[in-house]
């Protein structure tokens, strides 16, 4: 199928230090980018299709990413990245230096061809919608260097080619285990979030509101925040009311109804259901019991 790559890049404090040599395979492009970065320079990146990037060189000390650009609140970038299509990164360098990436563009459908097979075709369109983020992948990487040479010198048959890329594609998406292991929240973030939410235990707070808290787009935050947690954060935030409830209990001067009211239930009857479901007893019950 012919696909060409339809990316957005907004770019400053970054310039080629070679043209771009690229090579086009069904339903697939692979892009080798040379570039100079300047200390301060910064970029947006936003595409409609899926993408895997792999940095031939450690980044750590010269480039940092975010998964949403209105704060700064920059993390390391690994040197292998899944990005889903539609999913904006921001990057920012902390120092100069000279970037040498690996790109590989994909027709989503081609992915999702290569994936049903293992997966099923829904899981599959699952897998190909999470970020993956990796420091380092031996295997990965000694198959990118491989990339990298057929695209400077094209010597063997895009079957070869594409066996490489697939390669890739495995070694990245085609376990559960790899396909969710996106970066962590760091401890900065984590700790701006559960603020965010102890201080809004009396409403029910948007998985929108707390990815904003942590400075991440509402998808990465998901998936970086159960990596860290273990927990969704709906289950998290549930968990931490039910807490809240049950410290609010223990004062008897306050009633269920209350309860449910400080704690962003819509009323008695739900915080009751909750409740129960959380901790196998009832509000009243369970306050009779912490009373001895």
């Amino acid at each position: 199928m012919s696909f060409r790559p339809n990316m957005t890049a907004i770019i400053e404090g970054l310039t080629p230090r070679l043209p771009l040599q690229w090579r086009a395979l069904d339903g697939m492009v692979i892009d080798l980018w040379h570039a100079q970065g300047s200390a301060g320079g910064r970029g947006y990146y936003l595409s409609p299709d899926p993408r895997i990037v792999i940095f031939l060189d450690d980044v750590g000390d010269t480039m940092q990413r975010a998964g949403n650009g209105t704060r700064q609140d920059w993390a390391p970038l690994g040197r292998i990245s899944y990005v889903p299509a539609g999913m904006p990164i921001w990057s920012h360098l902390i120092a100069d230096g000279a970037l040498r990436h690996l790109d590989l563009h994909f027709d989503a459908r081609i992915l999702q061809a290569w994936l049903a097979p293992d997966f099923g075709s829904a899981a599959a369109v699952q897998t190909i919608r999470r970020p993956v983020m990796l420091e380092r992948a031996a295997e990965i990487e000694a198959l990118a260097a491989l990339l990298v040479a057929e695209v400077r010198r094209p010597a063997q048959h895009d079957v070869y080619v594409q066996s490489l890329v697939r390669g890739v594609v495995a070694a990245l998406l085609t376990t559960p285990e790899t396909a969710t292991a996106s970066t962590p929240l760091t401890p900065a973030q984590l700790h701006r979030v559960t603020l965010h939410l102890e201080g809004n235990l009396h409403r029910r707070v948007p998985a929108a509101e707390l990815a904003e808290a942590a400075g991440l787009s509402e998808s990465w935050f998901a998936h970086a925040f159960k990596r860290t947690t273990r927990e969704t954060p709906l289950q998290w935030q549930m968990r931490r009311r039910i807490e809240r409830a049950q410290q609010a209990l223990s004062d008897p001067k306050t009633s269920v109804a209350e309860v449910a009211a400080m704690t962003g239930f819509a009323d008695q009857s739900h915080l009751t259901r909750v409740f129960r479901t959380y901790t196998g007893s009832t509000p009243a019950v369970w306050r009779r019991s912490a009373a001895g």
